[in-house]
């Protein structure tokens, strides 16, 4: 067991009500709340710490010091576009008194705080995480406001890296003619994005320059520097034709040394902090150096040293027999660009949650960083499939499908070869919330002429897929890829073969009479146990089927015909997914009649993994139950 540490709400309200320079208090408060964001992190075991430190200071000056009714229907509105930062944000609201203090321990998990910002929370005020929405929204806000002859400010928080997003820039301009200067954005300007330096993804330029050309009122300090925040943002109270923006030059990980992104050579590959929990050890280091600066400014302020409370959590487990997708993917795509030089790969700010270090460090000069810019990315593989060239298209599948989905089929009205892969597919990992729970790309891309969609279920399949992406599918490819490490329970058969548009059983016995379909690993694990459980009532085979929207029409009535019950599982929404496609091939045949379709219906819930499997009734325990 570890041990967890917070600072209850009756000692942050001893700070509020005994310490009177509001610039001491502030930093008192925000340190605090790096503290128990730390702690929630590690607790949930995921999370942004380096996003919440590098903005708490700019959010707690914000609430305490310049918003009148924070986030209540009279009041001035702050809500955060890029939504990493949430922890923060939730520790501040605990510490204020706006949320329950319990949840404070309910970071990621089912029936508490989301892992990106969600209007179901108290005193969030519109769902974040997909990027470059939030100034868009202020804009509607204030339209609305406006006609309800409603008063107060609307403070938005964005990342430096989530500027490569297209929509800031439509959304510059309109807020900009219509004046609205009651819009004040701040860009977090900690200079890395997901896991590297802006300048190195994509450089942002003139900032200060741009957002002047733009119409826009423009400032620049310190964000960690409260006497500055409070300078600008009274300037910007007096401004009245124009919306502002404040350029807050931040630190990644600021209040914890070794964290902090100044501590990393700008020429390293990766910042450390970006994302996860941390370890124990940097837990206990982290907490340490927070709690000494918190103690620290109490006694020179004559006030007593910090009272913290403790929970124990269970330290984590590690799998036996782990695969990762995400490995196997990159190393075969290294094998690959080596026998293929036109192979030119692409990323949006991901590089590594999708395996790419190696090809880029093997092949840097066939390997192209788009940033956090999707549609552009999908639009420069077209031009590069236009040229002879075979674009692999890297991103989130959440994202990848979605925002682009335009330029995706404009590509495939040109008939060239591309292929997509689309990363942290399927319901899990739950813990990010709804905005990263890909569970609607294959019905918004299955149906794209040219667009063979498959989703791998281990390390050998995920092998092969890429290579017949590669070497023999001569039209393009989709290939949804799972982002979690799994236990490998069931081996692929040996006479494995992966042939267009037919499955493999991950297990048979004569005689069964239900047949349960799926794919990827996550789920095919649970249809698997499933199988296990329903060994003693009813023989029960388990099919991997890779392909999403593409079969082999006879080899699927053939195999289907001698089960009395077919049971399609979706890693997806029930609407819309595999089931359906292979419905929609056995429109002749009976055979419809003996298929029931499991999968995700209403919009996914945040949690720990399995409460997630177990609310929508996809962990194996349900699919049984489902069943009998």
């Amino acid at each position: 067991m570890a041990k967890i540490f917070f600072v209850p709400n009756p000692e942050i309200k001893k700070i509020n009500e005994n310490i009177n320079d509001i610039f001491l208090r502030s930093q008192i408060l925000a340190d605090i709340f790096r503290l128990n964001t730390l702690s929630m992190i590690a607790e949930a075991g995921s999370g942004h710490i380096g996003s919440s430190f590098s903005s708490i200071d700019i959010v707690t000056w914000l609430f305490t010091q310049e918003m009148k009714n924070p986030n209540e229907p009279d009041g001035d509105i702050y809500f955060s576009s890029k939504g990493h930062d949430v922890p923060a944000l939730y520790s501040l609201l605990i510490g204020l008194g706006k949320i329950d203090f319990e949840l404070i321990h309910k970071l990621r998990k089912l029936g508490g705080l989301p892992g990106h910002p969600d209007i179901n929370t108290p005193n969030i005020i519109t769902n974040t995480g997909s990027l470059g929405m939030g100034i868009s929204k202020a804009h509607g806000m204030a339209i609305a406001r406006r006609k309800d002859n409603k008063s107060g400010r609307i403070y938005v928080l964005c990342g430096d890296g989530e500027l490569q997003e297209g929509q800031i820039w439509e959304s510059l301009q309109s807020v900009s003619n219509g004046k609205f200067n009651e819009i004040t954005i701040i860009i977090d300007h900690n200079k890395i994005q997901s896991d590297t330096w802006v300048e190195k993804t994509s450089d942002l330029g003139d900032l200060e320059n741009k957002f002047k050309a733009f119409g826009w009122e423009v400032a620049r300090c310190d964000g960690h520097n409260f006497k500055q925040l409070q300078q600008v943002f009274s300037i910007f109270k007096n401004v009245k034709d124009k919306p502002q923006v404040l350029i807050a030059d931040t630190i990644k990980g600021k209040g914890v040394s070794f964290m902090e992104s100044s501590a990393f050579e700008p020429n390293g590959e990766f910042y450390q902090f970006h994302s996860g929990a941390p370890s124990i050890d940097n837990y206990g280091s982290a907490l340490q150096e927070l709690l000494e600066k918190i103690n620290d400014n109490l006694v020179n302020s004559g006030l007593e040293k910090i009272k913290l409370e403790e929970v124990n959590i269970p330290e984590k487990v590690a799998l036996n027999n782990a695969e990762s997708l995400i490995s196997a993917y990159g190393d075969e795509l290294v094998k690959l660009g080596e026998e293929n030089k036109n192979i030119v790969v692409l990323d949006a700010d991901l590089m590594k949650d999708c395996g790419l270090y190696q090809f880029k460090k093997t092949f840097l000069d066939r390997f192209v960083e788009c940033g956090i810019a999707e549609q552009d990315m999908v639009s420069t593989a077209g031009g590069l499939a236009l040229q002879g060239k075979l674009p692999i298209v890297h991103s989130f599948a959440c994202f990848l499908s979605s925002r682009p989905n335009e330029h995706i089929y404009n590509n495939a009205t040109e008939k060239t070869k591309i292929i997509y892969v689309g990363f942290l597919a399927g319901i899990l990992p739950g813990t990010p919330g709804h905005s990263h729970q890909a569970v609607r790309d294959i019905s918004s891309l299955g149906g794209i002429p040219g667009l063979i969609l498959v989703e791998p279920y281990n390390e050998k399949e995920t092998r092969e897929i890429l290579k017949w992406a590669v070497d023999t599918n001569s039209q393009s490819t989709y290939i949804r890829m799972s982002s979690l490490p799994y236990e490998s329970h069931y081996l692929l058969p040996t006479n494995y073969e992966l042939i267009l548009g037919r499955g493999n059983y991950l297990k048979k016995n004569e005689g069964d009479k239900i047949l349960i379909v799926s794919y990827g690993p996550t789920i095919l694990r649970e249809c698997l146990f499933a199988a296990e459980k329903l060994a003693n009532e009813i023989g029960t085979s388990v099919m991997d089927l890779p392909w999403l929207n593409y079969f082999d029409k006879d080899w699927i009535v053939k195999e289907f015909s001698t089960y009395e019950k077919i049971i399609i599982v979706e890693d997806h929404y029930s609407k819309g997914g595999q089931g359906q496609f292979i419905l929609g091939e056995l429109t002749e045949t009976n055979l419809g009649e003996r298929i029931s379709i499991f999968g995700v219906d209403g919009i996914p819930v945040c949690g720990q993994n399995m409460e997630v499997l177990k609310y929508h009734k996809l962990d194996s325990e349900s699919i049984v139950n489902r069943i009998v």
